[in-house]
C-alpha cells in the first residue's frame, strides 16, 4: 500500500506515516550525496517540507519512495550548487558515517568508501539501486533518465568498483 494515500487517513496521518517509513533511507541517501551529516539532516527536513507542501499534487504515478527520493536528490543538488558548499572540504572517513545497527565488516567499509569515490552520476545510481533497493525503473523515474541509461551507469559503476577493489586486494597482498 502506498504511504502517501490511504483510505480513512487524514493528511497529517499520511504524512506522519511517510516520514516514519522513509526518513532513515532518505538520510542515508542525502548523506551519501552531501557527505556531511548535518547537511544531510537539513536536506531530509527540506525534502519532507517540500513533500508536505505538494502532497495534494502527488498523483501516485510513482511510488512514494521514488517521489521522495527525487525531491531529496534535487534538494541535495541545489545544496551542492551553493557557493558555500563548493568551498568546504567534504572528505569522507568511516568515523563520519552514521552509526549502523550492526557493525560493518572491514570489507563492507571498503566497498562503501569505494562507492563514495565514484563520480556522482554513477554513485547516485548505485546508491538507489543497491542501497535503497530500487528497481531500474524506479531509479530511472527518480533520476529522470531512461532505464537504458541506468543500466549503462550501473555497468560502468560495477566495472570501476571491480577495478578499484581488485587493485586494493593486490596492494594488501
Amino acid at each position: 500500500m502506498d504511504t502517501v494515500t490511504g483510505p480513512n487517513r487524514t493528511p497529517e496521518e499520511q504524512f506522519t506515516q511517510l516520514v516514519s517509513v522513509h526518513q532513515l533511507a532518505l538520510l542515508r541517501l542525502c548523506y551519501a550525496y552531501l557527505q556531511d551529516r548535518s547537511l544531510a539532516e537539513d536536506a531530509v527536513q527540506e525534502t519532507f517540507l517540500k513533500a508536505y507542501r505538494s502532497m495534494d499534487q502527488f498523483r501516485g504515478d510513482a511510488s512514494a519512495k521514488t517521489w521522495l527520493s527525487r525531491i531529496a536528490i534535487n534538494t541535495c543538488r541545489d545544496m551542492r550548487k551553493s557557493a558555500w558548499f563548493r568551498l568546504v572540504n567534504r572528505a569522507v572517513t568511516p568515523d563520519m558515517l552514521p552509526e549502523p545497527a550492526v557493525q560493518p565488516s572491514e570489507e563492507d567499509t571498503e566497498i562503501t568508501l569505494t562507492v563514495m569515490k565514484l563520480p556522482l552520476r554513477l554513485r547516485e545510481c548505485v546508491l538507489l539501486y543497491y542501497f535503497e533497493n530500487m528497481t531500474t525503473t524506479e531509479v530511472a523515474e527518480t533520476l529522470h533518465i531512461s532505464q537504458q541509461a541506468v543500466s549503462g551507469r550501473l555497468m560502468r559503476a560495477r566495472s570501476k568498483l571491480r577495478t578499484a577493489l581488485e587493485g586494493s586486494e593486490r596492494d594488501g597482498e
